[in-house]
């Protein structure tokens, strides 16, 4: 039983390892792309769904407002989803710049308002390339010219372009943005080798014309999340390898972590729950092979504390966890120029380990808060 046991642990170990190894590859094989110094001929429309945002979204439209892209050559429409606070009136105010409000009045109870609200913008949209953040994200100038220069240059039907936390104020906020980070490294690399699964809604952008042609959300519109990544599979389903990575400092869209456990938590069942929807099923086998070896690592924990064998094994996973963890996040905290948040994987991998199993069984078979609002 022991032997069983522990072959059981050292292959799980060793497929993790080797999902890190795929990892690392696709990192490394999504090249920066190069400035392009030429004239742009593409109508932008961007995109951006809000409730009850009145904290930041004035910040947000002040940084989308002072991009460097020609500015008759894109549109900004900004979808209230029935907040109840001042979003609507901080949105309207910018009515003068150009900013068009659109506010939802959708009376029937929907399961995914985000989804509603975005496709309602693209109807009013008059762009080619929809780019799609959040109300809470910032930006710098550059961000929307270096993404329609990938782009045009690389003739591309869908952006995924980076997102990253800052303004950390615990260590549990810098926790998270390193476990971002690896969240993010993801859908990169799988990018990077050819297989494009995952993304974030805050920084993605996507022809209008692909939108419709794979039916929008039409499919996908039953869950509450999942305006990204399983808007991204089907179009990755007709149009595969013409689905990019943006990987310059000027494309990144900066948000904040969760201030609290609880808040942390029902995020990440909300981003566990779209796995059930996932098309590529090699994914979902990605995940499941994760989750099974943080499984037999707290198993082995667990045991280790009555027989001295099992804490052994336990310490050899986490070892080699912990080392192949530190190869694939060098490059990618290194992209953020935030490398120094690596020496907190030390204490990021025992707590990750926990969260992962736990999320893992909740985030598929519950119901969790999103916007003040009970959602699946």
């Amino acid at each position: 039983m022991i032997a069983l046991h522990s072959f059981v642990s050292l292959f799980l170990t060793g497929i993790y390892l080797l999902l890190l190894i795929y990892l690392i590859r696709g990192w490394s094989r999504v090249k920066v792309s190069p400035v392009k110094n030429t004239s742009f001929q593409t109508k932008v429309t961007i995109l951006i769904a809000a409730r009850n945002e009145e904290e930041r979204i004035s910040l947000t439209i002040d940084d989308v407002l002072a991009q460097d892209y020609p500015k008759h050559l894109f549109e900004v429409i900004i979808v209230d989803d029935h907040s109840t606070d001042n979003t609507a009136a901080i949105i309207s105010s910018y009515a003068d710049r150009g900013v068009k409000l659109l506010q939802l009045q959708e009376e029937r109870v929907l399961n995914s308002y985000k989804k509603k609200a975005i496709a309602e913008a693209i109807k009013l949209s008059t762009g080619e390339l929809m780019v799609a953040t959040d109300a809470d994200c910032r930006m710098g100038p550059a961000w929307l010219s270096s993404i329609v220069g990938y782009y045009e240059t690389n003739n591309l039907v869908m952006v995924s372009s980076p997102v990253t936390y800052f303004e950390e104020r615990s260590l549990f906020e810098l926790m998270q943005t390193l476990e971002f980070g690896y969240l993010i490294g993801i859908g990169a690399a799988f990018i990077g080798n050819g297989r494009a699964s995952t993304c974030n809604g805050a920084n993605f952008a996507y022809r209008k014309d692909v939108f419709y042609e794979v039916g929008g959300f039409a499919g996908i519109d039953d869950l509450a999340s999942g305006d990204d990544e399983l808007l991204l599979q089907k179009v990755a389903e007709r149009y595969p390898g013409r689905i990019g990575f943006l990987k310059r400092t000027e494309a990144v869209v900066y948000t904040h972590a969760k201030h609290t456990l609880q808040e942390f938590m029902q995020q990440r069942r909300r981003w566990a729950s779209k796995s059930t929807k996932y098309k590529d099923k090699k994914v979902v086998v990605f995940g499941l092979c994760i989750w099974l070896f943080n499984v037999s690592l707290l198993v082995n924990a667990a045991l280790g504390f009555y027989d001295l064998y099992f804490l052994k094994l336990f310490l050899v996973q986490f070892l080699l966890k912990y080392l192949f963890e530190i190869l694939y996040l060098l490059p990618i905290t290194t992209f953020f120029k935030r490398t120094y948040l690596v020496s907190l994987l030390i204490l990021l991998i025992p707590l990750h380990i926990v969260y992962f199993v736990v999320i893992g069984l909740m985030g598929n078979n519950r119901k969790y808060l999103w916007k003040d609002r009970v959602v699946k």
